[in-house]
């Protein structure tokens, strides 16, 4: 075998079996790897950008890596936004990035660019000089990167940069066992004391990363009876498995001034997976870090530390690790009726959707169904965890690719959708089970209103002309059905109703236009 077939075939032996590609000349080597290893499955995206974020989706359901398949230094660059997304995340991806032969590189070819520079700005690990020998055990250090918890926001993308000779060449090619990833580090029993010696009425436990488990939260619930403390989760956490009967837990909000209203009165904020919260932009006469002045901040764990052994141990030591925990309630939910808005869809959404629907967010309206969709049938979100907009409809593709047996909704923005509308031939041609929901008002609406925020009353002409989707008006159905997912616009909560409950009960993709 070749360097490329030893690569592939040692990604299947170690579990990693489905990669997202756009491939160009410098990759067919590859390409002909995973004809040749049908173990490995490759979904074929239209834009590099979907490739990056259904990866992010797929790992965020799984913990596996999936690998994405995507041409030089330009491929790479046009992934780069939600590979961003999930490197927030701490999603595990494996990057594979065609290059030319390394005797060709000198030469400066049309397609020769710093490829190293690009993926150390969303890569944790990066390596470009394999060898056909060297390829397959390269690839394992990959996936051991990836799946090695890291500090802050140093995310878990590993990144190989491939020569195109090492691929080719067949000198010293073998396939490579997989080596294990080390589990992530306990947290001190000397910190869990220290911080169970504070907790009282006026704490709040910050959780994130691995604080986000299920187990985790069930422990910091425990804490939070027996104490009296808050727990919260961060503004933008990367999976939230919620619903009723599973524990509930606040969720910080986005805008500055209402971070310091919800931490107003806190007088120890503990953070167990998380860090201090920040201002999402910086505002005239608002501080970046938003924690009130005469609180105590505390650290109990690190975003790579086992947030959950933490927690678990924290609540072993106060004495609550078999006690009752808060669970979130499930709401009476009556199907809306009548005018057609964010409100009347998060309604829809949270009474229709069935036990184990997967919910994929990006900006514009959706984000609104966060709340209802907390006392509605268990349920998981996968939140926009950047800010680069464009992620909902790709990570919807890589959820769907995990879970072929849960319903994945994608909810977006009109202006967002049309970052990645790719989506939506990806969807048909794998015939996922996705609907995709679009809050179309005809403009970025979101830079609206940071623009009222700076002080101005009024929009300018000019400048509304640039948040304005409407000259030309896009028609989101007539596009979806040009890519083979079916779709229909709604004007009315009853018509969103009807439409909503006609996709989650049909197999495959479908769409809808909320027009609002």
């Amino acid at each position: 075998m070749n360097g490329a077939e030893s690569l592939i075939r040692s990604f299947t032996a170690a579990g990693v079996n489905v990669c997202f590609a756009n491939p160009g000349t410098s990759e067919m080597h590859l390409v002909q790897a995973i004809d040749a290893v049908p173990e490995m499955r490759a979904v074929l995206s239209l834009f590099e950008g979907v490739c990056t974020g259904a990866a992010d989706g797929y790992g965020r359901m799984t913990g596996i890596p999936a690998t994405t398949l995507l041409h030089l230094g330009p491929g790479l660059g046009n992934g780069i936004a939600n590979l961003h997304n999930a490197r927030r995340a701490s999603t595990p991806i494996i990057n594979l990035i065609g290059n030319h032969a390394l005797y060709h590189v000198g030469f400066d070819a049309p397609l020769t660019s710093d490829i190293d520079t690009l993926a150390q700005n969303v890569s944790s690990w990066v390596k470009g000089d394999s060898t056909a020998s060297s390829l397959a055990t390269d690839g394992m250090l990959a996936l051991q990167a990836a799946l090695t918890a890291k500090p802050g926001s140093a995310g878990q993308i590993s990144t190989m940069i491939i020569p195109a000779d090492a691929c080719w060449n067949e000198e010293g090619a073998a396939v490579a066992s997989y080596m294990g990833a080390p589990e992530r580090p306990r947290v001190d029993d000397r910190i869990v004391s220290e911080v169970a010696q504070i907790l009282d009425a006026n704490s709040m436990i910050l959780i994130n990363s691995d604080g986000l488990s299920k187990e985790a939260r069930i422990a910091a619930n425990r804490i939070a009876e027996k104490t009296g403390c808050r727990v919260s989760m961060t503004p933008f956490p990367s999976r939230v498995d919620g619903g009723a009967g599973l524990p509930g837990c606040e969720r910080l909000p986005y805008f500055p001034e209402q971070v310091m209203a919800a931490l107003s009165g806190v007088e120890k904020l503990i953070l167990a997976g998380a860090d201090s919260p920040v201002s999402f932009f910086a505002y005239p006469n608002t501080p970046s870090v938003l924690v009130p002045e005469s609180c105590a901040v505390i650290r109990l764990s690190d975003s790579e530390e086992d947030t959950t052994q933490a927690l678990e141990s924290l609540a072993d030591l106060l004495g609550v690790s078999g006690g009752g925990y808060a669970v979130n309630q499930m709401a009476v939910l009556e199907r809306p009726t009548g005018k057609l808005s964010t409100r009347t869809i998060s309604a829809a959404i949270a009474s229709l959707i069935p036990e184990g629907a997967i919910i994929c967010g990006d900006s514009g309206g959706g984000g609104a169904a966060f709340g209802p969709c907390q006392t509605a049938r268990p349920n998981t979100w996968l939140n926009l965890t950047g800010g680069s907009i464009g992620q909902g409809g790709p990570v919807a593709v890589g959820a769907a690719v995990a879970c072929p047996d849960q319903p994945v909704l994608a909810l977006l923005g009109d202006g967002a959708s049309m970052y990645t509308n790719q989506s939506f031939w990806t969807q048909a041609r794998e015939g996922l089970n996705v609907t995709t929901v679009i809050f179309n008002n005809s403009k970025y609406g979101i830079l609206e209103t940071e623009y009222l925020r700076l002080g101005v009353n009024e929009i300018g002409a000019r400048a509304a002309d640039l948040f304005d989707l409407s000259g030309p008006s896009i028609d989101f159905v007539q596009l979806g059905n040009s890519m083979g997912v079916p779709g229909q616009a709604v004007e009315t909560a009853e018509e969103f109703v009807q439409a909503l409950e006609s996709s989650l009960s049909e197999p495959g993709p479908s769409l809808i236009e909320a027009r609002l």
